[in-house]
């Protein structure tokens, strides 16, 4: 799942986030269409070259390609690790406004067994946490780590590797000291509660969201601030049994992305933890955009370019004079 040079595309938009992607380059929000435009992801030649595998939505682990051969049939002969969103969504956290705790564990022992069965590989379970005035508040930490902690236990009693991702959200005016503080907090305090639970943290991966200005922020960070903090933020928070990190894009630019995965891994080749990518919008942006102008060819080439330059970010060798080969 982290080995040099690949990443892990992110495809499990849950309806609602898939809508609003659809819908803003025009296209029918239907279920042949979903289908047909994951296809396109899914089939992309040369694709296992740079991703060692993709996280897929409930629907998507269950659909067939247009000659009638299972998504998952079609990654296993790629050599694509089959990934499943297992968590319900970020519901408003109780007496606690402007916060949310993910949901998901009423019945996810069965449902990881029926996952698992059909070809699931590994899993992904996201909490948000929001950094405004006053808050992240320590009820929302903790249950929100109390629930990883416990997914992840879970995944491993049935066989899934657990992808724990507690993102800390760009929005907000926040600097990027702020979301140093909030991000290792986090981090400290669910590999606290991993350990409670007796979750085997050599197989796991994290999913981590960069230390990085909130967007609203009248100071952005530069590439050199983002990758010499967010690596010092998991110097002290993640333990080095971890075999590795994979970053969300989190609403930054795909280039911006792959230029701060990169500076990390050029400038720090020591860690005990390969630094990767599980990126959704990052990658798939291009993409989409063309085969909304129906364009199956080229938005699947746009996918694998984008996916080479990220895996060239993996090994620090991205350069931006390599966009245009």
């Amino acid at each position: 799942m982290v080995a040099a040079g690949k990443g892990i595309l992110a495809a499990d938009e849950s309806h609602k986030t898939c809508q609003k992607r659809f819908d803003s380059v025009g296209i029918e929000f239907t279920e042949e269409n979903r289908r047909k435009y994951r296809q396109t992801l899914i089939t992309a030649e040369g694709l296992e070259e740079f991703i060692s595998g993709i996280i897929l939505f409930d629907e998507t682990l269950r659909q067939k390609a247009d000659d009638g051969t299972s998504f998952v049939d079609i990654l296993n002969k790629k050599n694509i690790l089959p990934g499943i969103k297992v968590d319900a969504g970020a519901k408003p956290l109780a007496l606690h406004e402007g916060e949310k705790v993910t949901e998901g564990l009423d019945g996810l022992r069965e449902r990881l067994i029926e996952y698992k069965e059909l070809g699931a590989q590994f899993a992904k379970w996201r909490s948000v946490i929001t950094i405004g005035k006053d808050i992240p508040s320590q009820a929302c930490l903790e249950a929100n780590v109390h629930g990883q902690a416990r997914y992840a236990a879970l995944c491993q009693e049935a066989g899934i590797v657990p992808i724990v991702e507690p993102e800390v959200l760009i929005n907000g005016e926040h600097s990027i000291e702020r979301c140093y503080e909030i991000t290792t907090l986090t981090l400290k305090m669910l590999y606290q509660q991993l350990k409670v639970q007796g979750v085997y943290l050599p197989g796991t991966v994290l999913k981590a969201s960069m230390v990085i200005a909130g967007k609203e922020s009248p100071e952005q960070s530069s590439v050199q601030d983002v990758a010499e903090m967010t690596v010092k933020c998991l110097r002290e928070s993640v333990p080095s049994e971890v075999p590795g990190i994979v970053f969300l894009s989190g609403g930054q630019g795909d280039i911006q992305a792959t230029e701060n995965l990169n500076m990390m891994n050029k400038l720090h080749d020591d860690l005990p933890w390969n630094l990767s990518f599980s990126y959704g919008r990052a990658l798939q942006a291009p993409a989409l955009k063309l085969w909304s102008e129906g364009k199956s060819d080229e938005a699947a080439q746009a996918l694998v370019h984008r996916a080479k330059m990220n895996g060239l970010a993996t090994l620090g060798k991205y350069g931006s004079e390599l966009e245009n080969e």
